[in-house]
């Protein structure tokens, strides 16, 4: 891989581990705010499609400015973001800073960076090496989130030995949060691919990559929408008012999770090269979708751990190999407008189930969110690979 390659895997890291820390902590600060679970759901709502519109901004500030100052302005953002959330205290101000700024409420990343350093890495990265590179990215990610995760729950810790307040603790650990997106900057600073201006609009997609990169956009936003009802830090939620877990239990339990995540994934592209990038997301996904629904529909914590933990193990192997079959079936060129055009409506197919799930919570302690997001996903999985499985990649364009 290239400099700017490793580069990117830093900042995912960096960003994973921040991600990881505000998605356990989110529910249990804003319930300790005096927020019901609807207005938790309604505030991971907002922060998705916030999520959403700045990546549709993205795409327009592209026609004009360099990644680099895209990728500056999202840090700005991201460090706006923690200090908002951990000075402000009501509902309505937290929803404005939910939908401008950039938190993420759930594992996997939906943020106004993943475009940016998709097309950034897909550029700095060799075509028989991109699956692998983007395992490698996604790995990066999910093992730093698990590390966040299991940082998470120690303004609980600190809280129950009488040090700090569990209030003090969480906003000390935004403000981490913002300062990561200041140290990220530093980092997108070194990046050599995005130092000049796009002199003219990118390339868009041409008429056949436009149909299949709709159609395939389409189908990842089916499976957003049923992940969006199990967002970490919604099913943090769900596991408290089920089973009583606490937030210092959900951070142990996630960061397991994110660290199978990330296993998987360290697999998957080796998979991929192996059967194919369509065979590899929906063999490994359909299953991980039936023990997400068996984990909705437990009445014992221990299995409901147990079957999360096995979706865990499989549920992330699709994502390397997604992000890297949309690469390939477009020609380079087209690569930034089709990661726009397949990311933008997964990001907004995930904002609204979160507002579902926190009524639903609201009303009930079931497992109705999980049992309805992991059938959604399982459809998903099927449609893909009926209209997908017979449509190979382009032929291999010489390394960058």
């Amino acid at each position: 891989m290239e400099a700017d390659a490793w580069r990117l895997l830093v900042t995912r890291g960096l960003r994973g581990l921040a991600d990881g820390v505000v998605s356990v902590l989110l529910s249990g600060y804003l319930l300790a705010l005096g927020l019901e679970p609807f207005a938790v759901g309604a505030l991971a709502t907002a922060t998705m499609l916030g999520s959403a519109a700045l990546t549709i901004a993205v795409g327009v500030g592209a026609l004009r400015l360099s990644r680099r100052s895209l990728f500056f302005a999202a840090c700005g953002l991201m460090a706006l973001t923690g200090l908002g959330f951990a000075s402000l205290r009501s509902f309505w101000p937290l929803l404005v800073v939910a939908v401008v700024g950039t938190l993420n409420p759930s594992a996997g990343d939906v943020s106004v960076f993943l475009p940016l350093e998709q097309a950034a890495l897909a550029d700095a990265s060799a075509a028989r090496s991109r699956a692998w590179t983007f395992a490698l990215y996604n790995v990066v990610g999910s093992a730093a989130g698990a590390v966040g995760a299991l940082a998470g729950g120690v303004p609980e810790l600190l809280a129950r030995s009488g040090r700090v307040s569990f209030l003090a603790g969480a906003r000390i650990a935004f403000v981490l949060y913002g300062a990561i997106g200041l140290v990220t900057a530093g980092l997108y600073r070194g990046l050599r691919s995005t130092t000049s201006p796009t002199a003219a609009p990118p390339a868009g997609l041409s008429g056949p990559s436009r149909g299949m990169v709709l159609k395939l956009a389409a189908l990842f936003s089916l499976d957003s929408f049923g992940g969006g009802f199990v967002v970490q830090a919604l099913l943090v939620l769900w596991l408290h008012q089920r089973f009583g877990i606490t937030t210092a239990q959900a951070g142990t339990l996630f960061f397991a999770v994110q660290l199978l995540a990330a296993a998987s994934q360290l697999v998957s592209g080796r998979i991929a090269a192996r059967v194919g990038y369509i065979q590899t997301m929906v063999f490994t996904h359909l299953p991980a979708n039936a023990f997400l629904i068996g984990a909705g529909l437990a009445t014992d914590v221990r299995v409901a751990v147990a079957l999360l933990l096995l979706r865990a193990a499989l549920s992330s192997m699709d994502v390397p190999a997604r992000q890297a079959y949309v690469m390939a079936v477009v020609a380079p060129a087209e690569r930034a407008a089709a990661s726009s055009l397949t990311n933008v409506p997964r990001s907004l197919a995930a904002a609204v189930p979160p507002l579902f799930t926190g009524a639903l919570l609201a009303a009930s302690s079931f497992g109705w969110p999980l049992v309805i997001g992991g059938a959604l996903k399982a459809l998903y999985d099927l449609l893909l690979l009926s209209q997908f499985r017979l449509v190979p990649p382009r032929p291999a364009e010489p390394a960058p």
